[in-house]
């Protein structure tokens, strides 16, 4: 009797651990009508983040105090447990104001760099500026947990958009 109990719970785990709670925020724009979705900002101790998704486009921007960035900047994202990094180039405006974007196309399905962004963990960032220098920022393992899970709300919201 136990073995059978203990087996549909061990099965119902993964439904439930699934259904995450997505705060998201949901605004439209008073001139084009464009629904976006955004996770709001977010800390990644010395940077802080924010997704937003609008019908064509998922855009990770992120803020660095006192940093410049223009279109030869990029960014390093590296893994936990491998060796498996990814860059992207900053998508933004050239800017003295720290911000930082990156920008993913919303389709179905997803780009396999933003299915990483949700499926593996992020041990550090390292972002590099239009002077060639480098400022990391490493997370902590609840940021990890709470990067992926935004990532992943953001990215089934999006596919609604997209619709």
């Amino acid at each position: 009797m136990f073995m059978k109990y203990g087996l549909v719970l061990a099965l119902l785990i993964p439904i439930l651990s699934w259904s995450q709670n997505c705060n998201l925020k949901t605004t439209r724009d008073p001139y084009t009508k464009e629904i976006k979705v955004s996770t709001g900002f977010f800390s990644l101790n010395t940077a802080r983040g924010s997704i937003e998704a609008t019908k064509s486009d998922i855009d990770f921007m992120f803020s660095l105090d006192g940093k410049c960035f223009d279109n030869t900047s990029n960014a390093a994202v590296f893994f936990e447990g491998s060796r498996l990094k990814t860059n992207f180039k900053n998508t933004g405006t050239m800017n003295c104001d720290g911000l930082f974007h990156f920008t993913f196309r919303n389709t179905n399905p997803s780009p396999t760099a933003l299915q990483n962004l949700g499926s593996k963990k992020i041990t550090s960032i390292r972002f590099k500026d239009n002077s060639g220098k480098e400022t990391g920022v490493t997370l902590t393992p609840a940021q990890q947990q709470q990067f992926m899970d935004l990532v992943n709300c953001l990215i089934n919201e999006a596919k609604k958009l997209a619709q």
